[in-house]
């Protein structure tokens, strides 16, 4: 995969003007900033970013779309398995300074909060899950499994490549996942914050579980002993096993998928609090028109409601219709833990969908904490596009 790797297959000229945002060291080089080529790149090739003077600003993967260079570096430098260690080790280092308690998983490398747009790399004790969501990046995965075992040294038992299902479908045909380095069964017993959870990263979501609301199911343990819990769109019930873990009274994991929820009673089960669980495989609109039961605290996690400008409107109207019903659940004096992962819906649109949910169903609301994914997923300060999940956590009043 990375013999065509670290070849330079074209220059890319910028329009007057358009090289300020390069200098600026924002990640993404558009379409419309181009003038002219010098070269036939095809998508996945490395391709030098030059001004119209012919200057070099950066060096990235092409692809012919409306991002068209995703860059690497700023630096006239080869894209090798030294550039590799030299990313990866940087990445390492920040996340073995981050203070993550009794854990062993967290997310290595986050794209562009990292410096490589199109590559995610999760850890599970010792495993690390790899995504690449270009070409270019599928192309260099040799060499990052490479590197990633002189990064990481005896703490790397396996890497695991699962990248068929974010590569674009055409090329990603032509390819299987599997391991790259090492071998590891599955489900693969993971730790955090104490916590145990059964990972599959074969059979699961995204890369086997969600990292990004470590901090966010630690918030809800503290509000959670002695307090009734609904976890809607629960997946395999992180949330539900912190505020079980806490001392809740009782935790209702609900989700539509039956694997999800089988997956949800095992993790409970395996920290031996299946006595106060109970789980529903049910939708969570149809689960919410159909019970009148209310809780202390209820959790609302779906699954983006889009992902593109163009669904952006009916994502809006999905997640005030979510948390009207959502609200209605909430006892008085009671929690709304809200979440949306959708990128193109912003914070402060999410924040105002809330409000305009909050004033239909005529209760009083105070925002108590505004939540964001865990510092293992940095943002890029020069591309805030990387802040995706937003969370609020209020109190419902009547």
């Amino acid at each position: 995969m990375s013999t065509l790797a670290n070849k330079i297959s074209a220059n890319l000229y910028l329009q007057k003007g358009r090289e300020q945002a390069v200098e600026r060291r924002h990640p993404w080089v558009f379409s419309g900033a181009i003038s002219r080529q010098d070269g036939e790149p095809q998508d996945g090739d490395l391709v030098d970013v030059l001004n119209r003077n012919m200057e070099f600003l950066a060096r990235g993967h092409y692809h012919d779309g409306s991002i068209m260079v995703r860059i690497l570096t700023y630096e006239q430098e080869d894209i090798d398995v030294d550039f590799w260690v030299s990313r990866l080790g940087n990445a390492y280092d920040t996340r073995k300074a981050l203070f993550l308690g009794d854990t062993d998983s967290y997310r290595l490398v986050h794209g562009e909060g990292d410096g490589l747009p199109g590559l995610i790399v999760d850890v599970y004790n010792g495993v690390a899950v790899v995504q690449a969501h270009t070409i270019g990046m599928h192309r260099c995965l040799d060499d990052i499994a490479q590197a990633l075992q002189k990064v990481m040294g005896d703490e790397l038992k396996a890497v695991y490549n699962k990248s068929r299902q974010t590569l674009p479908g055409k090329y990603a045909s032509d390819f299987a996942d599997g391991y790259l380095f090492g071998e590891s069964e599955t489900p693969h017993r993971i730790t955090e914050n104490g916590n145990a959870f059964l990972v599959d990263w074969v059979k699961g979501q995204k890369t086997g579980f969600f990292l990004d609301q470590r901090e966010n199911r630690q918030l809800l343990a503290r509000y959670a002993p002695g307090k009734s819990v609904l976890n809607t769109f629960s997946y395999s019930g992180g949330f539900s096993v912190y505020a079980l873990d806490a001392g809740a009274s009782s935790v209702v994991s609900l989700d539509a998928s039956g694997r999800a929820i089988a997956l949800a009673d095992e993790n409970v089960a395996l920290n031996e609090h299946s006595e106060r669980h109970h789980s529903v495989a049910e939708d969570t609109m149809a689960y919410f028109k159909l019970q009148d039961t209310s809780y202390d605290i209820v959790v609302l996690d779906p699954p983006a409601f889009a992902k593109s400008m163009s669904a952006r409107h009916r994502a809006v109207q999905g997640y005030k219709r979510l948390n009207i019903e959502g609200i209605k659940k909430v006892k008085p004096g009671g929690l709304l833990f809200t979440f949306s992962c959708s990128q193109v819906v912003d914070r402060d649109l999410f924040y105002n969908t809330v409000v305009a949910a909050c004033m239909e169903v005529g209760r009083k609301a105070r925002v108590l904490h505004q939540l964001s994914q865990g510092p293992d997923h940095p943002v890029n300060a020069f591309h805030p596009e990387g802040s995706y999940l937003k969370g609020l956590v209020l109190r419902i009043d009547d």
